[in-house]
């Protein structure tokens, strides 16, 4: 009888949550549609007035003018010009954060919107245009939104949100720290110790609606490289007389592409290298002393990434020495692999689905594009998933390029779900 009445009193307070869990959902599903102009007006504010990374002052000025108007703890200029928002609910649980990202692209927009960016910037010297070519304008708007609704529950609220608005995920300009990692190298993740975070990225591929997961890796880890080939300069009618760094290049170079198609185990993840910059010579008729490159590594599995690494140190002094000349590799220092926690992303995927309709909730293969959020899944458990920016009537123009387009009734999608996922952790 004891046990009877010890499961029915469980059952009881379980409904109860439950009940009290659902009440909060209505609440967020009615804030998000009224809230919905709002965001859409933050997120053409941002928009229209992007800044690069590790620039983003106004940025965090405007992002941190809304988080003390809502009463939150807030804290600034972290790794340059991070802003964090606390939220301390009305009684005892998890901390739980949620991250977005804030700074624009050195791209010249080309959009017809009226709120077209036509602000120009520097960017390693030279003057650029400043667009937000990826949608963390719409990161920003929607965290912000999220923000004010959870404030206006803070009472009903099992724990604590740390909002976090991370500067330069594009990365750091040369010669400085940025991004997700100085972040974490700050606290970030600590007073109060964060026991997991979630972060979003809107898709203008995916359609209105939808939302896009993958338990561990969704993004590839990413490094790029530099490569110098040094030879011996000569007239370009006698080449005997030199060593040709030219020629040894074009050899790297196709000898690089060896690496993924005869190293790699492709069966158990995909990974990527290329070479985007090759400079060098400086007239027709003469064979340069140097040849200068540049690429990037992508990955999906941490044991072949290190052994792209082994590899292209091997391809490129080998087939360096073999022509006489001699090369430099440096591998630079990149992003991990975005990776979800498969716990994590198991206990959360039904709050997905409620959110967006289990249909609309799609399964993806793995992207080698990569992320900086991972540094935070790097020490806690993180979920990083895509939410639908695409229009119906538009074809997707494609992230980082001037015609980047999003559809701006996809936001409260990402108000809500991000929401929810706080309410369900909680519980």
């Amino acid at each position: 009888m004891k046990k009877l009445l010890s499961l029915l009193t469980l059952s009881l307070i379980a409904l109860s949550l439950t009940a009290q869990s659902s009440d909060l959902k209505e609440m967020i599903d009615q804030r998000a549609d009224e809230l919905e102009e709002q965001v859409i007006e933050w997120r053409r504010y941002f928009h229209e007035n992007p800044e690069l990374s590790n620039r983003e002052f106004n940025t965090a000025k405007k992002i941190a003018e809304h988080l003390e108007s809502l009463g939150l703890e807030v804290q600034t200029e972290i790794a340059h010009t991070g802003v964090v928002g606390i939220l301390k609910g009305g009684k005892p649980g998890p901390v739980v954060a949620l991250r977005a990202d804030i700074d624009a692209l050195p791209v010249i927009e080309r959009t017809d919107v009226p709120f077209k960016s036509t602000v120009m910037g520097e960017y390693q010297g030279n003057e650029v245009g400043v667009m937000h070519a990826c949608g963390h304008d719409t990161h920003i708007a929607i965290l912000m939104g999220v923000a004010q609704i959870l404030t206006e529950m803070k009472g009903d609220l099992k724990g604590t949100v740390k909002f976090i608005f991370q500067p330069a995920e594009e990365g750091a300009p040369k010669g400085e720290e940025g991004g997700a990692e100085l972040m974490v190298k700050e606290g970030v993740l600590k007073n109060p110790d964060v026991d997991a975070i979630f972060g979003l990225h809107i898709s203008d591929d995916t359609p209105v609606g939808e939302i896009e997961y993958r338990p561990k890796g969704i993004m590839a880890s990413v490094n790029s490289f530099d490569i110098k080939v040094t030879g011996k300069q000569a007239h370009g009618s006698a080449p005997w007389g030199g060593i040709d760094p030219i020629v040894t290049s074009a050899q790297i170079i196709n000898n690089i592409q060896t690496i993924v198609s005869r190293s790699m185990p492709l069966t158990r993840q995909a990974a990527v290298v290329t070479v985007g910059v090759i400079n060098g010579g400086v007239r027709n008729n003469i064979i340069p002393e140097e040849v200068t490159m540049q690429g990037t590594i992508r990955a999906l599995d941490e044991e072949m990434r290190q052994l792209i690494f082994k590899r292209l140190e091997t391809v490129v002094q080998n087939t360096a020495e073999s022509n006489g000349a001699v090369a430099e590799l440096t591998i630079n220092k990149g992003y991990p692999i975005t990776y979800n926690d498969p716990e994590l992303t198991a206990q959360m995927l039904s709050t997905l689905e409620e959110t967006a309709g289990k249909e609309n909730v799609k399964l993806i293969n793995a992207i080698t594009g990569a992320e900086d959020f991972s540094f935070f899944q790097n020490e806690i458990p993180g979920l990083y998933f895509f939410v639908g920016g695409k229009a119906p009537d538009r074809e997707a123009s494609g992230h980082h390029t001037p015609d980047f387009y999003i559809d701006e009734s996809g936001l409260k999608l990402g108000v809500r779900a991000m929401a929810n996922l706080v309410i369900d952790y909680m519980d």
